[in-house]
């Protein structure tokens, strides 16, 4: 079986169709100011390490104005730098910095909702129901007597209801506004053309600073269906009556002519949580989206049937528009694979939490190394999320006073998906705050495990079997090795419970999702692997890279 990614266009050869792209959580990456918390000058600081890494481009989660009520995800100012991370100086500086060596820089925008506190909501609060101000916003009246019942049925994606009634004025109990995340949220009105043009705007604001590209929250949430109706039965959640509504389509497409605009290659990704294939693949047409996350495969169990059959269907997808598919085996939304894949399940999926069920990190961290390789060795781009190349896992047991995810309270203390995986980076030392901060700093925002201390940066440079030198191997070859990124691949006759596939005439990727050892593919020369061979064989949980012609 041949698979391929579908049929070259005019972005053929674009970076961003092969890139290896760096995710960077900036209150968790550096800190240069000691105030316990990352900031623009501690990712400038540290782009020499991304450099060496080997990705092509950094992702910075957002940076702006915020009350920070979501880490940022609730923007009050979306032409500015939250002082927390420094200043719009520092950002300009650093994109400089980057540029000059070689690394593209992505920023993440949030166009479903704005926080609370952002200018046009407090105006909306004080101009009153039916006023062009609250146009901007989705208010409603409520149901019931007296306005009493929210507009409808549908709830929040932190858990509860999506709206949250508004005392007017004049004390009185008034309208609802939507919001489909934390209450201090509320989600825009794209019907409306004042917010086009306001984003527009905040798009050209970045694009004219240098940006290369925008990671999009939320792509697939910013149109409601007409009237709001009551949501059915949650089996479908791409069918929802908030999400995945064809009208979208229009405002990536009003991006798209944007970006296009801009010479160097700039690019769309959207966080695109869409069940349907079909209906994702609508997202990468050529004149909307550039890519958007691959979730499926981050959330497959460890197993070669179910992840075979992710990859096909994720290809197949992809082709539908000749667009590139993008991998991805952590974020700063999900527990790191680590973790995962060392539990007896080992899939992922929102609302299913396994928050301190037992985990067995040996085996995590082999099978993790083994999905490195795998995932490096696919057809297009790869994110990588700070830490993975640390081999860092969840860090479950931060007390709960010190847990600052919404989700956490929102969902009574049940859902603890998110501060485990945003704990600071550790650099170097033996003890907290492992060179995350210069000495005599202020704690780090979340507490870092003691157990760290094998797993910094500078414990991990030079050793040869380092998970750090294992990413760094790989990204290295990747870039040189003919066949690797965007292009076709093709499945090997292997075992069930094996993956093996050829890139190309001269590269091949095996891992052995077996209980035992199993052969190697033919071959002329062992490239890379995960873990130590044995006389030959492929170790259980191991992932190999071989050069199959001379």
């Amino acid at each position: 079986m041949v698979v391929t990614d579908g049929d070259p266009d005019e972005n053929a050869g674009a970076w961003w169709r092969s890139a290896a792209i760096y995710q960077v959580y900036v209150r968790s990456f550096a800190d240069g100011d000691g105030d316990g918390i990352g900031d623009i000058a501690g990712v400038r600081a540290h782009l020499g390490y991304v450099r060496d890494l080997g990705a092509d481009a950094i992702w910075l989660n957002p940076w702006y104005v915020s009350p920070q009520a979501d880490a940022g995800y609730d923007v009050a100012d979306y032409r500015d730098i939250d002082p927390v991370f420094g200043t719009l100086a520092d950002a300009e500086a650093l994109l400089t910095a980057a540029h000059e060596l070689g690394i593209r820089v992505i920023v993440d925008i949030v166009p479903n909702h704005c926080s609370d506190q952002h200018p046009w909501f407090r105006a909306a609060l004080a101009a009153g129901p039916g006023s062009p101000e609250r146009a901007r916003f989705v208010f409603r009246r409520g149901r019931g007597v007296d306005g009493a019942e929210a507009p409808n049925n549908w709830l929040s994606n932190f858990a509860g209801s999506s709206w949250t009634r508004v005392t007017e004025a004049d004390g009185s109990p008034g309208e609802w506004y939507l919001h489909q995340f934390a209450p201090e949220q509320p989600d825009f009105n794209w019907g409306n053309p004042d917010v086009h043009a306001e984003f527009e705007a905040v798009l050209r604001f970045w694009l004219d600073r240098g940006v290369d590209g925008f990671r999009i929250d939320v792509a697939h949430g910013l149109v409601k269906a007409a009237g709001l109706p009551d949501a059915g039965p949650d089996d479908r959640r791409g069918w929802m009556p908030f999400e995945d509504q064809d009208g979208v389509h229009d405002i990536w497409r009003e991006w798209r002519r944007i970006t296009d605009s801009y010479l160097g290659e700039r690019v769309l990704v959207g966080e695109v949580w869409v069940p349907e294939p079909e209906r994702f693949s609508r997202y990468l047409r050529r004149d909307e989206l550039h890519s958007a996350f691959n979730f499926d495969f981050l959330r497959s169990p460890w197993g070669a049937k179910p992840m075979r059959a992710v990859i096909n269907e994720t290809l197949a997808t992809h082709a539908l528009v000749g667009a590139p598919a993008t991998w991805v085996l952590s974020n700063h939304d999900v527990p790191r694979h680590v973790t995962r894949y060392g539990r007896v399940d080992t899939s992922f999926e929102f609302g299913h939490s396994q928050l301190g069920v037992p985990t067995n990190r040996e085996l995590g961290t082999r099978r993790a190394r083994a999905a490195a390789l795998v995932t490096l060795a696919l057809p297009g781009g790869v994110y990588v999320y700070q830490g993975d190349e640390l081999g860092l896992w969840e860090v479950e047991d931060i007390p709960d006073e010190l847990r600052q995810d919404p989700m956490w309270e929102r969902s009574g203390h049940l859902d603890g998906v998110r501060d485990g995986c945003r704990v600071p980076m550790p650099w170097s030392g033996d003890e907290p705050p492992f060179g995350f901060s210069p000495d005599a700093s202020a704690r780090p925002w979340l507490p870092q495990p003691a157990d760290w201390k094998g797993f910094t940066v500078a414990a991990q440079v030079g050793r040869e079997a380092s998970m750090l030198s294992l990413y760094r191997d790989a990204l290295r070859q990747r870039r040189t090795t003919r066949g690797l990124g965007d292009g076709p691949m093709a499945w090997l006759p292997s075992d069930p419970d094996v993956l093996a596939f050829t890139r190309g005439d001269e590269f091949a990727c095996a891992v052995n999702m077996s209980d035992g050892p199993v052969a190697l593919p033919a071959h002329d020369e062992v490239l890379l692997a995960s873990g130590p061979l044995d006389a030959g064989l492929l170790p259980a949980d191991t992932a190999v890279w071989l050069r199959t012609a001379g």
